[in-house]
């Protein structure tokens, strides 16, 4: 197994520094399957809008990013308030990191409150100001209404942003808006975390201790439940609290979109279907410019580090399967959409994760020159795989527990290979057999008591005089 380990780091070392991208797999991969769907326009922003028509007359899409010169991780359209024009989006631009001015990442049908995702306001030690931000922050909410800014860095990593340049909305320039900070470690950190875990689950010197111990001192469950209380925290705002919500850390690139994904999620039963969940991933993460070609360079076998190296797209999934462990029959998917899904970010022959951002995209020319993952999955006979058999579509909001208890380690990522999967497979054929049945025999039911109606009547009829 170690030299096993040795070759698989030296490869994984070699295909992830190769000198350009266009050398990666995805570009040389024909396809043996006949393409029924283009993925790369399955989910396109003009088509996303459409869902939320309730919000066509207070919100509008945006072209103003055409040529990325406004913001280069952001996508050429995006959702804004109808009430501001560009050239108030350029000036609002100029005020936030990166370029990523506010937008719309969800609007709830059931009450029109928002949320809405950014960067970190450029107020510095100044306490610079700028009235086009403002403005458009209080586009969004209703007469009366308060709203809530969830920064996802503690209050002291946001104070220190300011002397760099960044910080946060002050409330004499925002007071309509309540500030929470609700702190989730980046780079780095959940880095080492992913690497002390993956080394817990490969150490073979199955002593309960050292295992339990090993477990703690990775933190991963303590992030999952950070990141899953914070996304509980924003939906509450939304459904219970009636408030629209802003969220954003320091670029608003990784643990923002973690917890307006998850958001989603909780709020949205689409979000919880296969094209529902496929869009979700679409928009909140390849189209709002997660940088998966940084932060899925490597995996957590490989002896170098990369800088900006992080397990962040890892961590969301790894929360959504939490909560489908929780709510079984509230999706459309099963745990094998989710480890697919997993398993292409990190490697794959489509081109829909590689790049930083849709710029670097276009620049490849990758829906030209690669094949999307998405016109592969949406096959019926691939689809097939990734479908629960226990879905019923439930219209509700969800609430996940984020009690520790509740949050246990994911072995279909983290132990798969420390385990048979043989009666796993053979524990989920025969359940997916007993529900065909049970289908098979409802169906009798409903003939059976046809009949019978039919049987009441025609006695009825005999009997009347």
């Amino acid at each position: 197994p170690g030299e096993c380990l040795h070759h698989s780091c030296s490869l994984n070392y070699a295909l992830s520094t190769l000198d350009s991208i266009t050398l990666m797999y995805p570009f040389f991969y024909r396809p043996m399957f006949e393409v029924i769907e283009d993925g790369w326009h399955s989910f396109l922003p003009e088509q996303e809008f459409e869902l939320y028509s309730s919000a066509s007359g207070e919100w509008r899409l945006s072209y103003v990013n055409k040529e990325f010169a406004v913001c280069p991780s952001y996508p050429p359209t995006v959702i804004v308030p109808k009430s501001i024009d560009d050239e108030a989006l350029r000036k609002v631009a100029t005020f936030r990191h990166g370029g990523r001015f506010p937008v719309l990442s969800y609007y709830h049908q059931k009450n029109g409150m928002v949320i809405m995702r950014s960067g970190q306001p450029l107020t510095g030690t100044n306490g610079r100001r700028c009235k086009e931000d403002e403005k458009l922050i209080n586009a969004t909410l209703r007469v009366g209404k308060r709203g809530y800014i969830i920064d996802t860095r503690s209050l002291n990593v946001a104070q220190q942003a300011r002397a760099k340049g960044g910080g946060f909305e002050q409330e004499a320039h925002y007071p309509q808006w309540r500030r929470i900070h609700k702190s989730i470690e980046r780079y780095h950190i959940l880095q080492e975390s992913l690497i002390k875990l993956v080394e817990a689950c490969n150490d073979q010197t199955h002593n309960m201790d050292r295992w339990l111990s090993k477990l703690e001192a990775s933190n991963w469950l303590t992030h999952i439940k950070e990141i899953l209380t914070t996304a509980c925290l924003a939906a509450q705002c939304i459904d219970r609290e009636g408030a629209s919500v802003l969220i954003h850390g320091t670029e608003g690139t990784d643990s923002t979109l973690q917890v307006t994904s998850l958001a989603q999620i909780i709020l949205e039963p689409r979000s919880r279907t296969i094209r529902g969940f496929e869009a979700l991933i679409e928009r909140e993460w390849l189209q709002a410019g997660h940088p998966f070609q940084q932060r899925c360079a490597q995996s957590a076998y490989c002896n170098t580090k990369q800088k900006w190296e992080a397990p962040v797209f890892l961590l969301f999934l790894d929360c959504v399967w939490q909560i489908l462990r929780q709510f079984p029959c509230s999706f459309e998917f099963n745990e094998n959409f989710l480890i697919m899904l997993f398993e292409h970010a990190y490697a794959s022959q489509f081109g829909t994760f590689l790049g930083n951002s849709e710029s670097e995209r276009c620049k490849l020319k990758l829906q030209q020159k690669t094949m999307s993952l998405w016109s592969w999955v949406n096959q019926p006979s691939e689809l097939s795989k990734y479908t629960n058999p226990l879905f019923e579509a439930n219209n509700l909001v969800i609430w996940p527990s984020v009690a520790p208890q509740s949050l246990p380690l994911w072995e279909g990522i983290f132990l798969r290979w420390n385990r048979s999967s043989k009666y796993l497979d053979e524990a989920y054929e025969e359940m997916v057999n007993i529900i065909e049945y049970n289908k098979e025999l409802q169906a009798k039911v409903n003939i059976l008591r046809r009949q019978l109606a039919e049987l009441e009547t025609e006695d009825g009829m005999q009997e009347s005089p």
